[in-house]
């Protein structure tokens, strides 16, 4: 019979090593990493500069303390710990499975602090950073649900995760297709699902997160709290970064437009939001801020108690 276990452990640890070899292998020489993150300096202003800040205004109303520690996982060379340290906050660790790339971030002044760390086993002690930030990360572990668990232990207000949307539970149709076309024959509905199960290059399936997922998790370890933003910014292309994001040029306005025919869709509930950014509060957050997130956009769903703890 075939050893499940040992299957499960080298399926991990050949995803550890993928990860980790991901960007060096695609940025072998110092050179070529300097020259990518340099790039981060000068596509400020940018339709990819653009886009990029339509995930970061997410954190926005968190940035507002200054003081707040933060951890950044899965950020390969320090983009999401510069966006921080840009708007001001004074402690920031950017953290990657792999720091080789880091390590030239610091050289050239992208980040200032950084660690190497796998998120499903996190070096830091219990509530020991007051937030944690994952943006765009989730969908790259192998155990997903090991990383969540990790990053809630060592939070000591919260995490911050920002993914793609998964459709089905905001989709009623594809819900009742699925329904259906099970009962008809297994697997049928992949023809109309395309993306049921999606696997990246670098050999991990594609985890997509949603809001009744959360909630669960929340409850089921009795947190307080979680916040819930839907938006729409993966309208990337190449070479975006070379382009000025202004209504003067074409792309960028074709862009405005498909962005403002999904919101107002979104809106109304006709089409889910293509991502969401997800705050899992490990404590109950300051009236303050409660207000800063509406404002900005968010729905704060408060978790009841469990009468039985």
């Amino acid at each position: 019979m075939e050893n499940t276990d040992n299957n499960t452990e080298s399926f991990q640890e050949d995803s550890y090593n993928r990860h980790s070899n991901w960007y060096t292998n695609l940025f072998p020489e110092k050179e070529q990493k300097i020259a990518l993150l340099n790039g981060i300096k000068t596509y400020k202003g940018t339709i990819n500069h653009w886009l990029q800040n339509q995930f970061f205004e997410c954190v926005k109303p968190i940035t507002k303390y200054k003081n707040a520690s933060w951890l950044t996982v899965g950020d390969a060379y320090g983009h999401d710990a510069n966006y921080l340290i840009e708007n001001g906050v004074q402690n920031v660790i950017a953290s990657d499975i792999s720091d080789e790339f880091l390590a030239v971030s610091k050289e050239v002044g992208i980040v200032e602090q950084y660690s190497a760390e796998n998120a499903e086993n996190l070096s830091f002690e219990n509530n020991s950073i007051d937030y944690i930030l994952c943006k765009e990360t989730y969908h790259h572990f192998p155990r997903p649900y090991a990383a969540l668990y990790e990053m809630i232990r060592v939070a000591k207000k919260g995490i911050v995760i920002i993914e793609p949307q998964d459709p089905i539970m905001k989709m009623p149709f594809l819900l009742f297709m699925n329904n259906v076309l099970e009962k008809i024959k297994y697997g049928l509905v992949n023809k109309i699902w395309k993306n049921r199960f999606s696997y990246e290059a670098v050999g991990n399936f594609v985890y997509k997160v949603s809001e009744r997922e959360m909630e669960k998790f929340a409850a089921g370890i009795n947190l307080p709290m979680i916040a819930i933003k839907n938006f729409n910014p993966n309208f990337w292309f190449p070479g975006s970064e070379k382009i000025p994001a202004v209504k003067s040029e074409k792309k960028f306005r074709k862009i405005l437009f498909k962005k403002g025919l999904r919101d107002f869709l979104s809106n109304f509930g006709i089409v889910p939001s293509q991502s969401l950014s997800i705050i899992i509060f490990k404590t109950l957050p300051e009236i303050e801020l409660q207000k800063l997130l509406k404002k900005d956009g968010y729905k704060l769903i408060e978790i009841p108690r469990n009468p039985y703890l």
